[in-house]
C-alpha cells in the first residue's frame, strides 16, 4: 500500500512558516496534483515528503508507517526534478542503473530493468548518448526512466515540464498520464500550471500562501470553487469578477450590475443568498459564458444582454479572447473566430448565468457551496 496521510504537517524555517498545518489524504495508486501560485509551499510540501526537507511539525505516513524521521533513501520513492538532475559525464543507460547500482543490485537484473523502463519511454536508440546529446524531452524522458527502475510505490515530481516547450509539454502530460496508469504507482505532482493539472489529475490540491484551499477533482474545482482564488485561479482566462448587488425578483435573486439587473437562476440554493439580500456582492461569470448570440441549448432564462467596450481582439485561432470594459470594470469573453467588432465599438453579448458564482466580497469566500 502506498497511501499517504498529512496530518498537520508543517515547514518553518526560522521565524517564516511557510507551509501551514497541512491535512491531506492521498489514495493509493492516485494520481494527485498539488498547484498554485510561486512560493506558496507546494515544492516545499513535496520536499517534506520525499524526506529532503525536515519536517517541522505534524505527521507524514507512507500506508502505515511514520515517516518523519526515516532517511530519504528508505522511503520506496522516487522523485522526478526540474531540472532532470542527470549525471553529465554519464551514459543514458548508467544514469537509469545508478540507483540501482548503489543498492548493489546484480548486473542481470539492473540491465533487464533499465531495458524495460527504456523500451517504455521509447529511449532505447539512446542508451549509450550522454545527456548533452539530447533534447529537453529525451532528457525528462530518461529523468522518468531513472525513477522507474526503482520499481517505486511513490513517484514524486518536481515541475517536470517547466523546461519544455509547449508542444512538447502538450505530449509529456500524455506520456505522463499513460505512464500512471501502466505503473499502478501513486503520483505526486507539483506544477504552477493549472492546465497541466486539470488534464492529468485525479485530484487537485490548490495551494496559496502555504495554507491548502481546496482539494477535489479538477471538473468539480471548475464548477464549485471554494473561494475567488480557487475560482480566479483555475480556469484560463480567469473567471470575471463583478462588483453587483443582490436583490430579490419573486421566488428568484437578480444581481444589479451598473444598474441592471441579471437574474440568477432558479435552480440557485436561495436559502443562501438570502442573507445578502440588497447587499453587495461578487458575481462570477467565466469568458466562455459570454456569447455573440444566445445559444439554442441555454434556457433562455437563465440568458441576459451585456453590454460592454471592446477594447482588444486576440484571435486564438479556434476562437477570439476579447478584452472589454463595462462599467469601468475589465473582463474577457472567449467567442467564435467569427466574431466582427472593431476596437472602441459598444457591443452587446449574450451572458449565460447557469455557472455563476457569487462570493462574499469580504470573506472572498462562496456563498453558493
Amino acid at each position: 500500500m502506498a497511501s499517504i496521510s498529512l496530518k498537520k504537517l508543517n515547514k518553518t524555517f526560522g521565524a517564516l512558516k511557510v507551509v501551514h498545518d497541512i491535512d491531506l489524504e492521498i489514495a493509493d495508486k492516485e494520481f494527485i496534483i498539488l498547484v498554485g501560485p510561486s512560493g506558496c509551499g507546494k515544492s516545499t510540501t513535496l520536499r517534506m515528503i520525499a524526506g529532503l526537507e525536515e519536517i517541522s511539525g505534524g505527521e507524514l505516513r507512507i500506508g502505515d508507517d511514520v515517516m518523519n524521521d526515516v532517511p530519504s533513501k528508505d522511503r520506496d520513492i522516487a522523485m522526478v526534478f526540474q531540472n532532470y538532475a542527470l549525471y553529465p559525464h554519464m551514459t543514458v543507460y548508467k544514469n537509469m542503473a545508478f540507483g540501482l547500482q548503489l543498492r548493489k543490485a546484480p548486473r542481470d537484473f539492473i540491465d533487464d530493468k533499465v531495458k524495460e523502463a527504456a523500451n517504455i519511454l521509447d529511449i532505447t536508440h539512446l542508451l549509450n548518448r550522454k545527456p548533452k546529446a539530447l533534447s529537453g524531452g529525451q532528457r525528462q524522458r530518461v529523468a522518468l526512466g531513472r525513477a522507474m527502475v526503482r520499481n517505486p510505490e511513490v513517484f514524486l515530481l518536481d515541475e517536470p515540464l517547466s523546461n519544455l516547450d509547449a508542444k512538447l509539454r502538450g505530449t509529456m502530460r500524455a506520456e505522463i498520464s499513460k505512464l500512471h496508469k501502466r505503473l499502478n504507482a501513486t503520483f505526486i505532482y507539483v506544477t504552477h500550471d493549472q492546465i497541466e493539472a486539470m488534464t492529468m489529475a485525479d485530484r487537485i490540491v490548490v495551494m496559496k500562501d502555504g495554507h491548502i484551499q481546496q482539494v477535489d477533482t479538477p471538473q468539480q474545482l471548475y464548477d464549485r470553487p471554494i473561494n475567488m482564488f480557487v475560482a480566479g485561479f483555475i480556469g484560463a482566462p480567469q473567471m470575471n469578477m463583478l462588483p453587483v448587488t443582490l436583490k430579490r425578483d419573486g421566488e428568484r435573486f437578480t444581481a444589479v450590475f451598473d444598474g441592471k439587473p441579471m437574474p440568477l437562476p432558479a435552480s440557485i440554493d436561495s436559502e443562501r443568498l438570502r442573507p445578502y439580500e440588497n447587499k453587495d456582492v461578487i458575481l462570477g461569470i467565466r469568458p466562455e459564458n459570454f456569447h455573440e448570440f444566445a445559444p439554442a441549448d441555454i434556457d433562455a432564462a437563465n440568458t441576459v444582454p451585456f453590454n460592454a467596450t471592446l477594447e482588444l481582439a486576440e484571435p486564438m485561432g479556434s476562437e477570439v479572447h476579447l478584452n472589454l470594459v463595462a462599467s469601468g470594470k475589465a473582463l474577457i469573453a472567449r467567442v467564435s473566430p467569427r466574431f466582427k467588432g472593431r476596437l472602441g465599438d459598444d457591443i452587446t453579448l449574450i451572458a449565460d448565468l447557469t455557472g455563476a458564482q457569487v462570493f462574499d466580497p469580504e470573506t472572498e469566500r462562496s456563498i453558493l457551496y
